[in-house]
């Protein structure tokens, strides 16, 4: 479950997001969340608490996809 197509994109409801205000990050499934994780330090533009909001729906997003995630925060990504 890797591409979304931009259509599918679009019919996501911002929730749906990590970075819900930019449309970014897509947390649909588990292999979403991975990602999200991956790229989380490529998403420009966004302030520290979007960041903090946007950790947090990646959390909550992985628990309900039984991802696991050792950093504790988002700023020992790529630690």
């Amino acid at each position: 479950m890797g591409e979304l197509s931009t259509e599918d994109r679009n019919e996501l409801d911002k929730g749906d997001f990590a970075f819900p205000e930019q449309r970014k990050e897509p947390l649909e499934n588990a292999s979403h969340v991975r990602n999200a994780i991956a790229r989380f330090n490529q998403v420009r533009d966004v302030s520290d608490a979007e960041r903090d909001a946007a950790w947090r729906r990646i959390k909550a997003a992985a628990k309900k996809f039984d991802v696991e995630v050792s950093e504790k925060s988002w700023q020992e990504i790529g630690d």
